[in-house]
C-alpha cells in the first residue's frame, strides 16, 4: 500500500500567505517562503502553493515568489493560480515547481490538460476542483457543482463528470476542494471525496475543512483520498506535522516517516 501524503497548502495573495473561510475574509498570516521552509523541515510530503487571485485578476502567477519558495524546499512542489497556457506551465516548472495545478483555466479550456500532459507528462499535471454542494438536477446529478475564479463563478458543471473528464484528458492527480468546508475546521466533505475517489483511477487529494488529525484520518480512510491538504491547523500552530503524522500512524494510516 502506498503511503498517504500530508500536504500543507500555502494560499498566497500579493506575495503574502493568507487564509480565509469558505473563500472569503482572507487575512495576512505571514511569509510564504519562510513558512514553506518550516514545513519542509518538519516533514511535509509535498507543498502546494496557490496564487489565489491570479485567475480572477486576469494576471500571471508571481514567479518570483515561486522561485523563492522552491529554493528553500526539496520535496515535490505544486503551483497553481493564473496558469492558462503551456507556456505558463513551462515558466512555473522552470521556476522550480515539480507540478502544475490548473483549475479555472482547465474548465474554460480543457485542452490545456492534455497539452500539459503531452508536453511534461501526466505526473506534472494536477487539476484543482473547487466544488459546492447544490440541489441535484439534470445538469448536476451528483449534487456537486464546479465553481471557478476562487469560488466566485458557478459553472453548471457536475463535479463527478468533470473529474472523469480530467482523468481521460491526462491529468495525473485531482485536488478536490469543498468550498462549503473550506477553512471551517469542521472536517472534510467525505461524501464528495469518496464519490470522486471511487470513480477515478488517479490520486485524489482531499482539501477543505481539516480541524484536527482525526479529520485527516477520516479523509484518508473513509473518504479514500490519497492525500490530505491542510492549512489553518498548521498555519496557526495548533498542530505540527510530526504530531499529525504520529496521530495518523496511530489510526492505522500508512504515512512516510518524519526524518
Amino acid at each position: 500500500m502506498l503511503s498517504k501524503r500530508v500536504i500543507p497548502c500555502l494560499d498566497v495573495r500579493d506575495g503574502r500567505l493568507t487564509k480565509g473561510v469558505r473563500f472569503a475574509g482572507n487575512v495576512d498570516i505571514g511569509d510564504p517562503v519562510e513558512t514553506a521552509r518550516i514545513y519542509y523541515e518538519q516533514g511535509a510530503d509535498e507543498i502546494v502553493f496557490y496564487d489565489i487571485t491570479a485567475s480572477a485578476e486576469g494576471r500571471g502567477i508571481m514567479l518570483d515568489v515561486v522561485e523563492r519558495v522552491a529554493s528553500q524546499i526539496f520535496i515535490p512542489f505544486s503551483v497553481g493560480g493564473g496558469i492558462s497556457t503551456v507556456e505558463d506551465m513551462r515558466a512555473v516548472l522552470v521556476a522550480g515547481a515539480e507540478k502544475i495545478s490548473v483549475n479555472s483555466a482547465a474548465v474554460k479550456n480543457p485542452d490545456i490538460i492534455s497539452q500539459g500532459a503531452l508536453a511534461f507528462g501526466s505526473q506534472c499535471v494536477v487539476v484543482g476542483m473547487d466544488v459546492k454542494k447544490v440541489p441535484a438536477c439534470e445538469a448536476i446529478p451528483s449534487g456537486y457543482e464546479v465553481v471557478i475564479h476562487g469560488g466566485r463563478r458557478p459553472m453548471g458543471l457536475d463535479a463527478l463528470d468533470w473529474a472523469k473528464t480530467v482523468e481521460a484528458l491526462g491529468a495525473g492527480e485531482i485536488c478536490l476542494n469543498s468550498i462549503d468546508a473550506d477553512g471551517t475546521k469542521d472536517g472534510y466533505e467525505l461524501t464528495l471525496t469518496r464519490l470522486v475517489a471511487e470513480n477515478v483511477g488517479i490520486p485524489v487529494i482531499a482539501s477543505g475543512g481539516a480541524g484536527n488529525p482525526d479529520h485527516m484520518a477520516d479523509a484518508l480512510t473513509e473518504g479514500k483520498a490519497s492525500a490530505a491538504l491542510i492549512a489553518s491547523i498548521v498555519h496557526y500552530g495548533e498542530y505540527t506535522l510530526p504530531g499529525i503524522k504520529e496521530h495518523l500512524a496511530g489510526r492505522g494510516v500508512k504515512v512516510r516517516s518524519v526524518w
